[in-house]
């Protein structure tokens, strides 16, 4: 029987291979999107800026912010959820290269104005097999009852041969 790893060696792979894995897309740094990660669950963050906003007369978020966070929060948690049995075995480290998910499409329901505040989404994997998979995604911001969007993405995983 395998001895049980430190809480904090475990919590330093996780960390390091949830960053690898944001790290390779330079469009979650651009939007200032980060993810606070509690055991396997994700919750994506997208810190309020200025540049968000796409009416400064309501002031309201672009809907295309809204829909590439969304898009993000859909991808990394659809990976994460992948790569979670080997990061938990510690076959992935901070030098692991992943291959990220393709979409095939992505729709949003804009439910209501994304107001002028730090957002945050998580994603539900509702299908997952070999070659496709399924996620929903909910956003909210001050109270997660009231969403302000949500979507739903269908995605092409990548094969075995294309990476981990």
């Amino acid at each position: 029987m395998r001895k049980p790893e430190p809480v904090q060696v475990v919590k330093k792979r996780r960390d390091a291979a949830l960053e690898q894995l944001i790290a390779d897309v330079p469009y979650i740094q651009f939007l200032g999107v980060h993810f606070d990660r509690r055991g396997d669950e994700l919750t994506a963050v997208l810190p309020f800026s200025e540049a968000h906003i796409g009416n400064p007369a309501l002031p309201a978020i672009h809907g295309g912010v809204t829909a590439s966070f969304l898009e993000i929060a859909a991808i990394i948690e659809l990976s994460w959820s992948v790569i979670w049995d080997d990061v938990e075995h510690g076959d992935v480290d901070a030098t692991s290269r992943f291959k990220l998910p393709k979409t095939i499409d992505f729709t949003v329901d804009y439910l209501r104005s994304g107001l002028p505040r730090d957002a945050y989404a998580r994603a539900r994997v509702t299908r997952a097999g070999r070659r496709y998979a399924s996620v929903h995604v909910e956003g909210w911001q001050d109270n997660r009852s009231k969403l302000f969007a949500q979507a739903t993405g269908h995605f092409l995983m990548p094969t075995r041969d294309d990476g981990v």
